[in-house]
């Protein structure tokens, strides 16, 4: 069956060059955006009530723009005033730098992992002494704690915000060729809406292995999977299952 329709359970690209608006030209596919999940920040009283003093951590451990946002709204409602002698630890260049919006970052001591946890782990080894907290959601990846106790740290991990899902009920008579998955709690998000889910001729595309894992674990059938060698990105993986299917005859 040839694919014309896409939902992304993600927000729309806010940048005009996204390999998604290249496929919607080039393959003359209609695409939708639509976030299944949402973040929602918890109250400093929630984050007071985990134990958790802000002004005995000397350095901030930062896996996403969300950790980012939720630290500097956490430090701001309990007017903690956050030392320009913070050391950061971010996962990745893009949360180094969306670091900016807070921090003038020339003047900081900021430290960039290149894209996964393990990698980060080797900067923070080097600062054993400094006391780290970790701002994370409720979902926190399993590999973040096994990496840090390894490294024998001394580190706080505090949920300063949380994975909700958002309501589609809006969707419920909407019908899309492919739907495009990023995470388990998409998938989760999908049978809170709509228990009743039946694929029949959706197919399914899924970003990672913990999400391959939750599809199929629902019983769903994954049609399309990045990353793989051939196809690093969804957007290559979405080419290639579209051009494959499209052009048949």
């Amino acid at each position: 069956m040839k694919v014309k329709t896409i939902l992304v359970s993600q927000p729309e690209p806010k940048i005009e060059n996204s390999p998604y608006f290249d496929l919607i030209e080039k393959q003359k596919v209609k695409i939708d955006f639509r976030p299944f999940i949402h973040v929602e920040g918890v109250s400093g009283k929630d984050v007071r009530s985990q134990k958790v003093d802000l002004t005995k951590f000397s350095a901030i451990i930062l896996t996403s723009r969300n950790s980012v946002d939720h630290y500097f709204r956490i430090a701001e409602e309990l007017r903690f005033k956050v030392p320009d002698t913070m050391k950061y630890f971010c996962l990745s260049e893009a949360v180094a730098y969306y670091l900016q919006k807070y921090v003038v970052y020339r003047k900081r001591k900021i430290y960039v992992g290149k894209r996964t946890f393990s990698e980060l782990a080797p900067l923070i080894k080097k600062y054993k002494n400094e006391k780290f907290l970790l701002p994370t959601s409720d979902k926190l990846k399993p590999e973040v704690p096994i990496v840090l106790n390894e490294l024998k740290v001394d580190w706080k991990e505090a949920t300063f915000y949380k994975t909700v899902i958002s309501d589609l009920s809006d969707l419920a008579d909407v019908y899309y060729d492919i739907l495009v998955f990023f995470s388990p709690s998409g998938i989760e998000s999908l049978f809170e809406n709509f228990p009743n889910f039946k694929q029949n001729d959706t197919r399914i595309a899924v970003f990672g292995n913990t999400t391959v894992k939750a599809a199929t674990e629902q019983g769903l059938r994954v049609d399309i999977q990045a990353p793989t060698p051939e196809t690093p990105s969804m957007t290559m993986a979405l080419e290639k299952y579209i051009k494959e299917v499209n052009n048949k005859k």
